[in-house]
């Protein structure tokens, strides 16, 4: 392998940079650095995408023939990279990452121009209805009924831990169209509109402590809810195929590029900190052995993953490589938060629940400690569900039991 860019790689690097330089602005980097789980607002996200959008550059995923890039693996792992090193919202939204991969290999061809375009202008924003209450990881137990009443569904019952539902205007929803003896036989796979009467969203609240409305994940209940047969994506019955195809898109997104960002930011606030010695926590024969493993594991991660993305490339199915790579990815996640937990000291212990209050200008009451110190406690609580989303870790050393070893 050669690790080494070629000088039309190196142009596009700075393409990118220069594209980042222009269009990340002041307020989306201000607003990102004090952010609690790494989103911004809506309105942030989507201005960003459009961004994106009219460079041409928000689907680098996508076949050309629905709009993407048409990239090389280097390509897209140089956007990646750049983009995570500048702090950059991410473009892993629910309908370019998950929804639109589904529709283009399963949906009809009204489907795919009903839906691709707008989820590729950014003008509809998608959330996922797969989790239950009783339906978590063990996902095929899910309840929601969709009963058949001529060329419509009706469904009664509830999702819940559904990221962003108060943004969305359409969900792609697992639902049950019949009981079977295999369970996951009796699933379908619909897209809803969010705005369909008999739909209520109940904000749920995490531990990084989030404002009324800005609340990451809910539980969305239906009641009664039409949604037209046409709406069904392929096969009714065989939705559990659908979703796994989708799962692999969740749980096989690249972590390397973030991770190394947020090691980053563990450096530079330890060049600041001070350690118990006296001297700055970077220099602490301790803390550095724990930065250098967690690099050496990332760096090992990001290794493993273009060799991955590079064998997608060429049409290879990423199986069971996708739990792998979430289960690695997810992991360091929360090592790293818990090195910038252990970094800032008690600086961490005032917890600011709104940490966008300076910004948006709420409050004028100076915080304790420096600027990078307010979100780094949110993000480390809102980080301990990184185990547990898109399958817990548990599920997935299942999953590679299973698929891998045989067992």
């Amino acid at each position: 392998m050669d690790l080494d860019f070629a000088p039309e790689e190196l142009a596009f690097r700075e393409e990118v940079r220069a594209f980042i330089a222009e269009h990340f602005d002041d307020d989306m980097r201000k607003r990102m650095a004090q952010s609690k789980n790494g989103y911004l607002d809506k309105e942030g996200q989507i201005r960003w995408l459009k961004r994106l959008g009219e460079k041409g550059w928000i689907a680098p995923d996508w076949p050309t023939e629905y709009g993407g890039t048409g990239w090389s693996l280097s390509q897209k792992y140089i956007f990646d990279m750049e983009m995570a090193l500048a702090g950059a919202p991410s473009t892993s939204n629910m309908g370019l990452k998950m929804c639109a991969p589904v529709v283009m290999a399963f949906g009809t061809d009204e489907q795919k121009k009903q839906h691709l375009p707008k989820i590729l202008s950014s003008d509809v924003w998608w959330c996922q209805g797969y989790s239950e209450p009783g339906a978590g990881s063990d996902l095929a137990s899910l309840a929601l009924r969709a009963e058949r009443d001529g060329d419509d569904y009706v469904l009664s019952g509830s999702k819940i831990w559904t990221t962003y539902a108060q943004w969305a205007d359409w969900m792609f929803c697992l639902v049950r169209t019949s009981q079977e003896d295999i369970r996951q036989k009796g699933i379908s796979f619909l897209l809803l509109d969010m705005k369909s009467p008999g739909i209520s969203i109940v904000p749920l609240p995490t531990l990084d402590g989030p404002r009324p409305g800005e609340e990451e994940i809910n539980q969305v209940f239906f009641d009664n809810v039409r949604v037209p047969v046409s709406n069904r994506i392929g096969k009714e019955g065989e939705g559990w195929t659908y979703a796994k195809y989708l799962l692999q898109f969740e749980r096989g997104n690249p972590y390397a590029p973030g991770l190394t960002s947020m090691l980053n930011k563990v450096k530079k606030m330890a060049r600041v900190e001070r350690s118990d010695a006296g001297g700055a926590l970077y220099e602490h024969p301790d803390f550095r052995r724990k930065l250098a493993e967690a690099e050496i594991k990332v760096e090992a991660l990001n290794a493993t993953e273009l060799r991955v993305f590079a064998g997608r490339a060429n049409g290879e199915a990423m199986g069971a490589v996708s739990s792998m790579l979430k289960l690695e990815g997810s992991q360091m996640q929360q090592q790293i938060t818990e090195l910038a937990l252990e970094a800032v000291g008690v600086y961490a212990q005032p917890f600011v629940q709104d940490t966008w209050a300076e910004l948006d200008g709420r409050t004028n009451t100076p915080r304790a400690g420096p600027d990078y110190a307010a979100p780094v406690a949110p993000y480390y609580f809102n980080y301990r569900k990184t185990s547990i989303y898109a399958g817990s870790n548990e599920i997935q050393h299942n999953i590679m039991a299973k698929m891998v070893l045989g067992l």
